[in-house]
């Protein structure tokens, strides 16, 4: 047994109060004079003794108070046996089987709600959702669980589990996945009377998404939500441009001026030299390329997965979410759940109100008020 608040104990102090309230209340014998005696010797007193009236209620009240101690202590028993009934999990947007008696049937859905409650909506999480059902579930307790094929919910690893599971997996095909988005369209600013600088980033938008470079904008107008900017001045970012990177923007840079602070080299050609560094400003990023825009000085540009690269650092490839469910049976090995201690609150609040009971009834009953 542990305690998770072993000060409540110091509630045991109370233990005074009904010994002082019992030698308070106790029978008092005042002497009578009585005429056929008052001629007898009189005899010594003995030593009066301390003695407790009501004894039976006063062990009561004891034992009353020792338990509300012990209840605020908040005492925990480990060891404790612990349920192991199977248990039948089934994600949401399938038709739940018959659960035979004595199992848990299950949700696979944050808190692992009864399935006799309405089926969660909305996408889950299953590959995160199984791992910490793994844990949640009593050591020893047998594992089934049915999943859609195509399964959805997934995440970069495979989940592992500390118990062999029983995957039932069930045709069902799911909804049309949003396709990604589109590879943005580059905007330039800045002097670009570089034609080198413009054939290589015309290749580049070609090779995105096979449409023509935009033409160069005007002032210091920033590039629209989701477009990539490039800024082809030796001088800073503009206001405008900075504040649209700080709220998620990315644009591609040729000078030191226009790129803050240390960079992190993000890019690299075969020869392992560093072509492009990212510099974080706000939410978004400045990407600064390490030479001009030419294969004479930058010869990543001529390496034919360079603007497959480029558009990685753009716009990173999502984790796949979606596999067939007979590749996703989880892998053994992970740790088993830590032992749960059983909370013994209930069981002493409970024993709170029957002493509670007792000792008011024990108070008030009639034997009380008849002479001893």
């Amino acid at each position: 047994m542990s305690l998770l608040f072993p000060l409540g104990l110091l509630a045991l102090a109370a233990l005074v109060v009904p010994l002082l309230i019992h030698l308070a209340r106790r029978h008092h014998y005042a002497p009578l004079d009585f005429a056929a005696l008052r001629w007898l010797r009189a005899k010594a007193q003995p030593r009066q003794r301390i003695r407790f009236d009501e004894w039976p209620l006063l062990l009561v009240r004891l034992l009353l108070l020792t338990v509300l101690a012990l209840l605020l202590a908040q005492p925990l028993l480990h060891g404790a046996a612990t349920p192991t009934a199977p248990w039948v999990v089934v994600t949401p947007g399938l038709t739940p089987p018959s659960v035979d008696d004595g199992s848990e049937g299950r949700w696979l859905a944050p808190g692992f709600p009864s399935l006799e409650q309405p089926a969660p909506t909305g996408p889950q999480p299953l590959a995160s959702l199984l791992r910490e059902l793994d844990q949640a579930m009593p050591a020893g307790a047998a594992l089934t669980v049915y999943v859609p094929d195509p399964m959805p919910g997934l995440d970069g690893e495979r989940a592992r589990l500390s118990r062999l599971v029983d995957w039932r997996s069930v045709r069902h095909p799911l909804p049309a996945v949003a396709a990604f988005s589109d590879a943005p369209l580059l905007r330039v600013a800045g002097t670009a009377d570089d034609a080198q600088t413009q054939r290589v980033l015309e290749a580049v938008q070609r090779a995105w998404n096979g449409q023509p470079l935009s033409a160069v904008m005007a002032g210091d107008e920033a590039p629209a939500t989701g477009q990539v900017g490039v800024w082809l001045d030796n001088a800073a970012l503009p206001a405008t441009w900075q504040t649209w990177v700080q709220n998620g923007g990315s644009v591609l840079v040729t000078a030191a001026a226009a790129a803050p602070g240390d960079g992190v080299p993000v890019l690299r050609d075969a020869s392992g030299n560093v072509a492009m560094t990212r510099h974080a400003l706000g939410r978004g990023q400045v990407l600064r390329f390490g030479q001009r825009l030419s294969p004479a000085t930058l010869p990543i540009l001529r390496e034919a997965d360079f603007p497959r690269r480029l558009l990685d650092l753009l716009q990173p490839v999502p984790v796949p979410q979606v596999a067939s469910a007979v590749t996703q049976q989880p892998l053994t090995g992970a740790a088993p759940p830590a032992a749960q201690p059983l909370d013994l609150s209930f069981w002493l609040l409970a024993l709170v109100v029957l002493l509670f009971a007792v000792e008011r009834w024990m108070a008030t009953s009639i034997r009380r008020g008849r002479p001893a």
